[in-house]
């Protein structure tokens, strides 16, 4: 399964979907990622007997609460394009400093991970990579008008930090095909709702839902 979530102007769209035939089990209308809402959510999906072994996230903070609490035998495996995405956003195009630049290239190459070999090469890189940078990333600069330290590097500390935090639920895909790596089937699946949406800009806000709705419905009928 895959979880992720779309913003329109006045609410949130979480769409819970199966990966490989892509049929959408659960759809919430809300005003954000609530940990309680998702945990209600996993737990009627249980009680209507689906079975959930794996979970594809962006690795927002309440999902991967929901998931620990609601499944704490599945996996939840993180969309690698998501840490790829936001690592990127946050190394920039061109790096100043040569930790930057290596650490854009290790990004750069975790879609390309394919095998075992390949995630032990890599992680064995980005290992290498902290020994030779560690203390870069902790330098720190002094505001003499607030009498306070912060550090210098805060953006490639915090791309650091998220690859860091992600490790351990990376590579599930290796282990089981079935596994999607990423979420881009739903993204994808939001945007097509989105272009058709547009096409009726003049919908109210109830309107606006019912469609959802019924597009939802209509993209899970598949033919006989």
């Amino acid at each position: 399964m895959r979880i992720d979530a779309t913003y329109f102007k006045r609410f949130c769209l979480l769409c819970y979907q199966d990966h490989e035939d892509g049929y959408t089990q659960l759809i919430r209308f809300s005003n954000g990622e609530h940990y309680e809402e998702i945990k209600e959510d996993l737990n009627n999906l249980i009680k209507l007997g689906v079975k959930i072994e794996s979970i594809t996230t962006d690795g927002h903070k309440s999902i991967l609460k929901a998931i620990k609490k609601s499944l704490p035998d599945a996996l939840a495996q993180r969309c690698l394009v998501h840490i790829q995405r936001m690592c990127l956003l946050w190394l920039t195009r061109f790096p100043r400093h040569l930790a930057g630049l290596e650490l854009r290239r290790l990004v750069l190459q975790l879609l390309d991970i394919k095998t075992d070999n390949d995630r032990l090469h890599w992680t064995q890189q980005l290992r290498l990579w902290h020994e030779r940078h560690k203390d870069y990333l902790q330098e720190k600069t002094y505001n003499p008008q607030t009498g306070r330290y912060w550090y210098t590097h805060k953006l490639l500390r915090r791309s650091y930090q998220t690859i860091k935090r992600a490790l351990p639920n990376m590579f599930h895909y290796l282990n089981n095909p079935k596994i999607p790596h990423t979420t881009n089937g739903i993204e994808g699946f939001f945007s097509h709702l989105k272009n058709h949406l547009d096409l009726h800009r003049g919908l109210t806000f109830e309107h606006r839902v019912n469609f959802i709705k019924w597009y939802v419905y209509l993209s899970n009928e598949k033919p006989a």
